[in-house]
């Protein structure tokens, strides 16, 4: 992209016979968001364009981690990456090809966001690394209000409970799809990650996302196995082959059917964007808060959240006001303005009276508010990690029997990662 631009600048000063400043050259930005995602966030880069005259270059993929580590072994990264792992990031802070933001940055996102997002922001140093463009909460279990009469569980055992009793009942508790190329098995990852957290505490999920509790110890192990027991083959819609095969993004659709064909998602708030576009056979759209709404993930008061970051990989006067930008109240506010977009800023002045319905709010308040908060551990982790913890999620779905084995392959792997590679970032309170 950064030759393809160079070409074109060259031409364009040939034919215009005259000079132009950095602040002239459009600013490339990579990130994951294509389809309507893509669509979303070029609102937000319009609004910039439209704020600054500085144009964009957009790439959109969801193979982002590859294409940025191809750029940058090029020399020719993007001006600003967005990447939804701190723990990518990290690797490019420890090499020197991310950049540090200015100190003025600094001070506007701690007067915006609450001492965690700025952690995380920070990426594992004393200085501000990246910016939140968007962020999302992890610890929630979707359902339809109208098909869930009586008391709502409160606790794990609760959970397992009433799934066991729909299906007693003939029905289908889980909705599951683990489908998410090039990262599929994510979504079991999310699981583990939450009951981990809300079973064990904030302190050892802290322990475990910076490598320093085993695989093989007994929370960890006792969360894949709490795992197993509620998500059992005869409890997910189509058995656990329909989960392995079905995109994560399709996975609720069957909530939405007249019979349901699975009462319950354990998903991230993002989900909501997905729901409200599944058009129902007389051509209606499910409603938050009418037709779908959520239960904390049940445990201590404590929930995981995650964050698309954005970073500075070319230090140009149009990268830095882009990232400014980036931060703002104003282009936080964009996103969720969007109908039927469901993004969620951790811009505390970004405000709740953006979000258009009570469930939204719900989800905007504890991002911004909550003061006991974890970030998606897979996230922080070195990708080595990442990527063997999302195949074990699936090998241990297609076969149960091989948890231990899958647990001492996933020591294996922590023990191989050097001590400083992994990311230490305060977690809960």
């Amino acid at each position: 992209m950064k030759r393809l631009l160079a070409s074109v600048m060259a031409l364009s000063l040939v034919a215009g016979g005259c000079s132009a400043s950095a602040e002239d050259e459009p600013v490339v930005v990579l990130a994951s968001w294509t389809g309507e995602e893509e669509k979303a966030f070029r609102q937000v880069l319009d609004a910039f364009k439209a704020d600054t005259g500085i144009d964009y270059l957009y790439e959109g993929t969801r193979a982002v981690d590859q294409v940025l580590a191809s750029d940058v072994q090029r020399g020719t990264p993007p001006d600003v990456a967005v990447l939804p792992n701190a723990g990518v990031l990290a690797k490019y802070q420890k090499s020197g090809d991310l950049l540090p933001l200015d100190e003025d940055l600094s001070g506007a996102v701690t007067r915006s966001f609450s001492q965690q997002w700025v952690t995380l922001q920070q990426i594992g140093t004393e200085r501000l690394y990246a910016v939140a463009v968007k962020a999302d909460l992890k610890s929630l279990i979707w359902y339809d209000p109208a098909r869930m009469t009586g008391a709502r569980p409160t606790t794990f055992a609760g959970l397992r409970e009433y799934a066991a009793g729909l299906t007693a009942a003939g029905g289908t508790p889980w909705c599951v799809g683990m489908g998410a190329p090039p990262a599929s098995g994510w979504p079991g990852t999310d699981w583990i990650e939450d009951i981990l957290l809300h079973s064990a505490g904030p302190e050892k999920y802290r322990q475990w996302a910076a490598g320093g509790l085993e695989w093989t110890s007994p929370e960890v192990r006792q969360a894949w196995l709490d795992w197993g027991s509620v998500l059992e083959p005869a409890a997910i819609r189509g058995g656990t082959a329909a989960a392995l095969l079905t995109d994560f993004g399709d996975a609720g659709k069957p909530m939405f059917t007249d019979p349901p064909g699975c009462a319950l998602e354990h998903q991230a708030s993002f989900i909501m964007s997905r729901y409200q576009n599944f058009e129902r056979p007389d051509g209606t759209f499910p409603k938050p808060g009418t037709d779908f709404d959520f239960l904390p993930f049940p445990g201590r008061d404590v929930s995981e959240v995650a964050a698309d970051l954005a970073g500075m990989f070319q230090d140009t006067p149009g990268a830095r006001k882009l990232i400014a930008f980036l931060a703002s109240e104003k282009a936080q506010r964009i996103w969720p303005s969007i109908p039927r977009a469901n993004a969620f800023s951790a811009n505390r002045k970004a405000g709740l009276d953006v979000y258009p319905d009570q469930v939204s709010r719900r989800v905007a308040d504890t991002i911004t508010s909550a003061s006991a908060l974890c970030f998606d551990a897979s996230d922080l982790m070195p990708a080595t990690m990442t990527g063997a913890f999302h195949r074990a999620v699936l090998e241990y779905l297609s076969n149960r029997d091989r948890l231990d084995i899958l647990l001492k392959q996933l020591d294996d792997v922590r023990e191989s990662i050097q001590p400083g590679e992994w990311l230490k970032i305060h977690c809960g309170q």
